[in-house]
């Protein structure tokens, strides 16, 4: 019955859409996508890249998803990690899913995301 992901929603902070721009566009290489005119009064942004959409949707009383991520597929692992490194975020790696290399990390409003890649 389900044909696939449409989007993954994750919330922010109130203010925090430059934040949330520098590190999706320019950290992780996603594309912002214009919101509709009905939703982008809610604040937020949306971000779109090969095969994954997020759209983070503006919380007041907001607490950052400490369990909770998405896993988005990465074709670079290592280039990523020093990407993110780079840009002065911690990276922790996981080596417990067998078929996958991965790692953890936070986005600036402290969402948890893991990044995979399959292994060669």
């Amino acid at each position: 019955m389900i044909s696939g992901v449409h989007h993954i929603l994750l919330a922010a902070p109130p203010g925090s859409e430059d934040a949330l721009r520098a590190f999706y566009t320019g950290v992780l290489g996603l594309e912002e996508t214009a919101k509709p005119a009905a939703l982008a009064e809610r604040g937020g942004a949306w971000f779109r890249g090969d095969g994954v959409e997020l759209h983070l949707g503006i919380e007041r009383g907001f607490r950052p998803a400490r369990k909770a991520h998405p896993a988005l597929l990465v074709h670079d692992l290592d280039e990523l990690a020093a990407r993110l490194r780079a840009a002065g975020h911690d990276v922790t790696p996981d080596a417990l899913f067998p078929g996958y290399r991965r790692f953890y990390a936070d986005d600036p409003v402290g969402n948890r995301l893991e990044f995979m890649q399959p292994d060669r």
